[in-house]
């Protein structure tokens, strides 16, 4: 599988013009990529408690049916993150858009101190089969939890996606975190940050990366805006977990209720 990083910069509140440039990176992705991946809230940038109720879009809005039809056209998959408004309820969230339609979608279920009050903590951890490997997604803040990669590594996930928002001076500890996240898995994980700068002067770290199911980084960004694309091999899967299987080893399990959905989506509802 081939992954195109998409570490790009953004501005808080201007969906028009993150959707423009989500639009644009789509359509020049590399010919041989498979599945491109954005920053956190990459469609609607940051949004204050003012801005919110404007900005926000359900999930059956016009820009994520944009993106449908541009990842439909070059006939790729896209991960990317927005406030999301379900009915008055607001989220952030990322979705997985395949050129069928929106395959997975995940709320954050950790969020920072700032997000607290604005948005409503997701309840559930999720992963899809794309192409023959099972999928998940976390956004941000939740990877410093190691709950939350287990929860999908309780799912079957082989690849988890971290839509990523992190600023300076945090960048060291997202290095850490998405190693350790991979490594004690057994799961590949690619984070994708944002670059440049944002509202109330953070800065954003950059550094997106990918780790592989030993916890060795294949692929680090510095903090500039890039486009990387990265092959993955799914044969070091079963490399990594042939000695020891930490998922099949570990004597505390998380608790929660498993459910399973038609067309191979699960879930982990947290109880």
């Amino acid at each position: 599988m081939k992954i195109e990083l998409m570490q790009l910069a953004g501005r808080d509140g201007d969906t028009a013009y993150n959707l423009q440039r989500t639009l644009q990176a789509i359509a020049s992705c590399a010919d041989d990529a498979d599945l491109l991946v954005f920053p956190e809230t990459q469609l609607t940038g940051f949004v204050n408690a003012e801005q919110l109720a404007a900005v926000a879009e359900p999930l059956n809005g016009p820009s994520l049916q944009a993106v449908q039809r541009a990842a439909r056209e070059r006939n790729v998959a896209v991960v990317l993150g927005l406030a999301e408004n379900d009915a008055g309820t607001f989220y952030n969230t990322s979705v997985l858009v395949t050129p069928e339609g929106i395959a997975l979608s995940y709320r954050k279920t950790h969020l920072w101190p700032d997000e607290r009050g604005l948005f409503v903590p997701g309840d559930r951890f999720t992963t899809v089969l794309w192409r023959g490997v099972r999928v998940g997604l976390l956004i941000c803040y939740d990877i410093e939890l190691p709950e939350t990669a287990r929860a999908l590594g309780q799912l079957g996930a082989e690849l988890i996606l971290i839509t990523n928002g992190n600023m300076d001076p945090y960048g060291p500890v997202h290095r850490t975190a998405i190693m350790a996240r991979a490594q004690e898995n057994q799961a590949f994980a690619v984070m994708v940050n944002r670059a440049g700068t944002g509202d109330n002067d953070l800065v954003f770290a950059g550094g997106s990366a990918v780790v592989d199911p030993f916890g060795r980084v294949l692929y680090e960004a510095g903090r500039d805006e890039c486009r990387q694309l990265v092959s993955l091999d799914f044969d070091q899967l079963q490399a990594a977990r042939r000695d020891y299987n930490y998922l099949n080893d570990r004597r505390l399990r998380l608790t929660g209720e498993l459910i399973e959905h038609p067309g191979g989506r699960r879930e982990w509802l947290i109880t």
